[in-house]
């Protein structure tokens, strides 16, 4: 999170607000070796995780606007998104056109991790989650993300464009009506996740400047702007490291679904899209975990069979060796397990 990596237009949309309001914003920058000012010009500054989060705090703390994640988001279009919007424009459909907006989101600075959320129905979900838990700036970061793309689907489709229904992670601010009359939709506080969820028809629609060619091209450009370290499939550690945390109750694909609230056949989509499945990811992790667990003499088979998630010994030694092509003990002890140690230990409950 110390890498510059976030393009500063949230930063930047922020100063010019506050010149509007008459607000001193030197102080945002406190401990940083630049100013407002170096958010003057054409080309973009680009910030830290920690530094963007630590002047948008200062900043919400100070202006004088209710609901200024609201008020920034607002005052962008296609034309923000550089690119990105582009590769939209050039997309066949709607459809791929949001595919494509989450895939290359941080190429425009976007400050939360972003993932589709497919509804038995055909509707189409957006959920946002912040990189690390934070809501005194949760709040701003939906706003202006939800309000921002809200403008963008508004100049792909057209100003009819209205979500199905936007549902937020926290209570309802102070300016909640402000809401409503922005996304023209039913809204729901204190729900579960940050979602936005769209309708089949409009994911039907067809892009007005679709354009094969043209849409290869700038994916590439997309690619070769894409933040230095970015994971290809963030979803992919998401799911590694929920599978480490909760190893010993050898989880579900269901569960885990549900607790990035999204679908199982949408996680499974995501997965495979990485090249991976689920059932991939669990072996990959239990195998790694009960390796290490056998490093300990102390702890018996069955114990590190238990620790991985078996309730029975005999099963974690034929996992195991399915994994690894060899028994536990010989792992162990480098010497090969005699017939009967199979039998040796009783079942762990």
């Amino acid at each position: 999170m110390n890498n510059a990596t976030i393009k500063s237009g949230i930063v930047a949309g922020l100063v010019a607000m506050a010149r509007e309001h008459g607000v001193a914003c030197e102080g945002w920058f406190s401990g940083l070796r630049l100013g407002p000012a170096a958010f003057d010009g054409e080309a973009p500054v680009y910030l830290s995780y920690r530094q963007a989060c630590q002047i948008i705090r200062r900043a919400v703390r100070s202006l004088p606007v209710p609901g200024p994640g609201l008020v920034l988001g607002q005052r962008q279009g296609i034309g923000h998104f550089g690119l990105l919007g582009l590769a939209m424009l050039t997309a066949p459909r709607f459809a791929e056109a949001m595919r494509l907006g989450v895939r290359y989101a941080p190429i425009t600075g976007a400050m939360m991790e972003l993932d589709l959320d497919d509804h038995e129905d055909g509707a189409m979900g957006v959920v946002a989650r912040m990189r690390s838990p934070d809501p005194e700036l949760e709040r701003f970061l939906c706003e202006e993300l939800f309000a921002s793309c809200l403008m963008l689907c508004r100049g792909l489709l057209g100003a009819e464009f209205r979500p199905r229904v936007v549902e937020v992670a926290y209570p309802p601010p102070p300016y909640a009506a402000d809401y409503v009359h922005v996304f023209a939709c039913e809204v729901r506080f204190d729900a579960p996740a940050n979602r936005v969820v769209i309708d089949p028809r409009w994911l039907q629609a067809a892009m007005p400047a679709n354009n094969s060619a043209s849409a290869q091209q700038i994916i590439a450009l997309c690619e070769e702007q894409m933040p230095a370290g970015q994971p290809r499939s963030e979803i992919v550690a998401v799911v590694e490291r929920l599978l480490r945390q909760r190893i010993a109750d050898n989880p579900r694909e269901v569960q885990i679904a549900a607790e990035l609230h999204l679908t199982e056949r949408t996680l499974r989509r995501q997965l495979q899209a990485a090249q991976t499945s689920f059932s991939e990811l669990h072996d990959r992790v239990r195998s790694e975990s009960a390796r290490a667990l056998l490093a300990d003499a102390r702890l018996s088979i069955a114990h590190v069979g238990a620790a991985v998630g078996f309730k029975d010994a005999r099963e974690f030694r034929r996992a195991f060796k399915r994994w690894t092509g060899v028994a536990p003990r010989q792992m162990r002890t480098g010497k090969q397990e005699p017939a009967n140690r199979a039998h040796d230990e009783p079942p762990v409950t």
